[in-house]
């Protein structure tokens, strides 16, 4: 058994599970539908082959050695993470309940309010949720930092360092395609509950919070680098 492939396995599994953006991007989404769930994490996915291909071909190196670069796209993750954040704060503080919301709270309607008063927001469409994935996870500048620095220690010695990282990177992306998927079906499975007009705006507001600090860490350490 290969001892090495078998400790980066669980390193990467807990990389994969341990919540962060991806996690609260895939859950926020998958509470407007399953696909857009699904979308989602297949854009985490497709971020997180991106940082591993970088680390693989060496790029991520010009990356950390360059800091103007570096601060650059830590401005631009830290921003996409704080728009995204307050999207969600907003969705969860500035609905009005409708009718059918209150209903499902087991409260009743206030008097004169039209059927049609409060429409729902269009539904996130597929193209949309990838792309918020994947922005997501590619403009995370620590992700090419950890696997420059992680990848190496799990390449045995004497053997070529091309097709043992290629292995590496393709167990923390088949992790993800498993993980992420899941986890936007298991929102969506408990989606009768969860979107439940109190409980989303809740867990709405969780979500967008953790995304604006998240955003906000980031942008601090460039100001204060």
């Amino acid at each position: 058994m290969d001892g090495q492939l078998t400790a980066f396995t669980a390193v990467a599994a807990g990389m994969v599970t341990m919540p962060g953006a991806d996690f609260a991007v895939v859950v926020r989404n998958a509470l407007d539908s399953r696909r857009a769930g699904v979308a989602t994490a297949f854009g985490v996915a497709g971020g997180l082959l991106v940082h591993t291909a970088l680390a693989v071909a060496g790029l991520a190196a010009v990356l950390v050695a360059v800091p103007a670069l570096f601060g650059a796209v830590q401005l631009l993750g830290g921003g996409y993470l704080l728009y995204l954040g307050a999207r969600a704060l907003i969705g969860a503080f500035h609905r009005p309940a409708s009718p059918s919301d209150a209903a499902a709270d087991g409260t009743p309607a206030a008097e004169g309010t039209p059927a049609d008063a409060d429409q729902p927001a269009a539904p996130l469409g597929t193209a949309r949720s990838l792309r918020q994935g994947f922005l997501a996870n590619a403009l995370n500048p620590k992700a090419p930092v950890l696997f420059l620095s992680l990848l190496p220690q799990f390449v045995p010695a004497g053997q070529p360092a091309l097709p043992r990282t290629l292995l590496l990177a393709a167990v923390v992306v088949a992790m993800a395609l498993v993980w992420f998927p899941a986890v936007a079906l298991l929102v969506d499975r408990l989606g009768t509950w969860l979107r439940r007009p109190r409980v989303a705006r809740a867990l709405q507001a969780t979500t967008g919070a953790l995304l604006t600090v998240l955003g906000g860490v980031l942008l601090a350490e460039v100001v204060l680098a």
